[in-house]
Formats: structure tokens, C-alpha cells, sequence
């Protein structure tokens, strides 16, 4: 069962007026004469997912890294919780929770003890972070290993930990940098609960991430990212309708129908697209007329299939069209 985070654990104290619980403001940041980030805006209504996406080295970390004031901007600003970066870092980090690409957990202390240092910074109770770290620990499949040293932790563990330790305190608003590295699929899906449930209670988030999959679960609207600039923003579905049309994919009985069945295609319209291997051809659909159609003839020359049916595009196709490459194709180059 996914425990509760309650209100009454939150440390912060967000400023009321105002519908965005983040605002990213023309930022900019540079490294002598490469800019990692430029010029990129966008907002978080509160209570709301955005999921920020881009291959590795697009400037998502490092945009990431000026919104929770670790990194300041060469220009532009950002709010949280209604707090200014620049002038206000100290409210934006009372009112924020931050989970890195790496774990940043003390090796040398047990998870609990992590748990309670932590928790002991925000000024959670006694009674409230003994609570709070069974809860998490047992959430994270840390139970066993809560007494042990971190230095001891597989790489998947300090994960899990340094997740557990950013939701300690229930922050109205969560920065989330690739916070699925290291996990499972079932861990995976867990947290994903568990930030559903964050969501329902008010509290903002800002994912990163390269699991396609993940945006498309969690996040209201996305912002795209590459090379330090904004390409696209859409909630998911308004962002595959600009990928395209659907797709029609069939899958073959029969390896040796592919050549006449890629005829037959071809003669509908559109580009066909044949994965032998798999027996599979793909082409673009303009909806259920054009599926009954192929259906039909290939049923009049006697050509058998396994499947057939209509598929949307995925973000991952979002990325393909605005990028040229997938989400995880890149190698890294962001500087921190």
C-alpha cells in the first residue's frame, strides 16, 4: 500500500497568489562560449506534471540545476513556489524537494540514518520522521538494508534511497531529474503511484526523464528540449498529433506474402515500411476506412495475418520529427 504524505509534514511555506507553482523566465546560462541553455521559458500550473524532455546534453539537468538555485543563471530568472531564484534562494529551497541523476545520500551513515538527518534539516518531529522513514523504506524495498551503510548499497538501492529521501518531507513542489534511473519495472511503477498520489494531494512536479513511457503516464503537458532551446510544448496528445497520422501495422502469417502484400499497399498510397524479420509493414493511415480497406484486399488475394490494426504516434516519434534522433540516442555533453 503506498503511504500517505500528508500536508501537515510540509516545511515549506509557498507564497498563495498566483496559478504557477514554477516559472522558468528567458533563462540562460553559459560556460565561457557554449550555451548549455537559451532563452528557455515555460510555466507549471500548481498541482500539475511537466515533464521536460530532450536527449542527453539537450539542458534539461542544467536547467534543472538553476530552477533549484544550484547553478545560477548567466541571465533570465525562475520562481518556485512563488520565490525568485536570484533574490530568494533560500525560501525556493524551503519549498522545494530535488532528486539528481545521482544519488547523493552519506555513504558512510544507514539509510535510516540518512532519513533522520535529513528529516532533523526540514524540522519534521520525532514521532512524524520515525513514522516517515518506516514508510519509505518499506515503500522502496529498503527494509532490510535501512541498518546497513550506504557504501554497502547496490547502485540500485542508493537510488531508491535518494528518491526516498526527497519525498521525506512532502515539498509542494518535487524537481525530479531522471528519477527512475537504477529501478526495476516494478519499482518503477511504484514510484509512479506514489507521484500520483503527490499530485493528488497539490503538490507540483517537474520530471525529467528519457523513458518515453514516463512522460506519456505522468505528465500533464511537456516541454521539449534541444540543444538549450525549447522546440515544442504540448500536453502528450497534442504533441504526437504533430508527429503525423496514424499508422497502419500489419503482421503477416506467411514470411513469403511480405512482397505481395507491400504491393498491395503501395498501390493504397503513402510510403510502406517492411520489417522482414518480424513479417511486419507499416504505412500511414488516414483512420478505420483505410484499415478496412487493406483488410479487405488483402482477404481477396488470399494473403493471411497475424494483426492488424491502427497505432497513434508515440513521443518517441515526437523526438524522432523534431529532433532527428530518439530520446536515448545522444551521448552526453551536458556541463554541470
Amino acid at each position: 500500500m503506498t503511504p500517505t504524505l500528508t500536508s501537515t509534514l510540509r516545511t515549506g511555506s509557498p507564497r498563495p497568489p498566483g496559478p504557477f507553482a514554477i516559472e522558468a523566465v528567458d533563462l540562460v546560462k553559459r560556460f565561457g562560449d557554449f550555451t548549455a541553455v537559451d532563452h528557455v521559458g515555460f510555466t507549471v500550473p500548481q498541482g500539475t506534471v511537466l515533464g521536460l524532455l530532450g536527449p542527453n546534453g539537450a539542458g534539461k539537468t542544467t536547467t534543472v540545476r538553476m530552477m533549484t538555485t544550484l547553478s545560477p543563471p548567466t541571465s533570465g530568472t525562475a520562481r518556485v513556489a512563488g520565490y525568485d531564484v536570484r533574490t530568494e534562494p533560500e525560501l525556493v529551497r524551503r519549498n522545494m524537494g530535488l532528486t539528481g541523476q545521482a544519488a547523493t545520500v552519506d555513504e558512510i551513515l544507514t539509510g535510516r540514518e540518512n532519513l533522520r538527518m535529513i528529516g532533523g534539516l526540514y524540522g519534521i518531529g520525532r514521532r512524524d520522521l520515525t513514522r516517515r522513514s518506516r514508510e519509505l523504506l518499506a515503500q522502496f524495498s529498503l527494509e532490510e538494508a535501512g541498518d546497513k551503510q550506504v557504501k554497502s548499497y547496490s547502485g540500485g538501492m542508493r537510488r531508491r534511497l535518494d528518491l526516498a529521501v526527497s519525498l521525506l518531507a512532502a515539498p509542494p513542489v518535487l524537481f525530479l531529474d531522471e528519477p527512475t534511473t537504477g529501478l526495476d519495472p516494478r519499482s518503477r511503477q511504484e514510484l509512479w503511484d506514489m507521484l500520483r498520489g503527490l499530485v493528488d494531494q497539490g503538490t507540483t512536479l517537474l520530471l525529467t526523464t528519457q523513458y518515453l513511457e514516463e512522460a506519456d503516464q505522468l505528465a500533464d503537458n511537456i516541454v521539449v528540449i534541444d540543444k538549450g532551446r525549447v522546440i515544442a510544448e504540448g500536453t502528450p496528445a497534442q504533441l504526437k498529433d504533430q508527429a503525423g497520422a496514424a499508422s497502419l501495422v500489419l503482421t503477416l502469417t506467411d514470411a513469403d506474402d511480405v512482397p505481395a502484400a507491400e504491393a498491395l499497399l503501395r498501390e493504397a498510397g503513402g510510403e510502406v515500411f517492411v520489417d522482414h524479420t518480424a513479417r511486419r509493414l507499416t504505412k500511414p493511415a488516414d483512420g478505420l476506412d483505410d484499415l478496412t480497406r487493406v483488410a479487405e484486399r488483402l482477404g481477396a488475394h488470399s494473403i493471411a495475418v497475424d494483426d492488424i490494426g491502427l497505432a497513434r504516434p508515440s513521443l518517441d516519434d515526437v523526438f524522432l520529427s523534431l529532433t532527428g534522433h530518439s530520446a536515448e540516442d545522444d551521448t552526453p555533453r551536458e556541463t554541470s
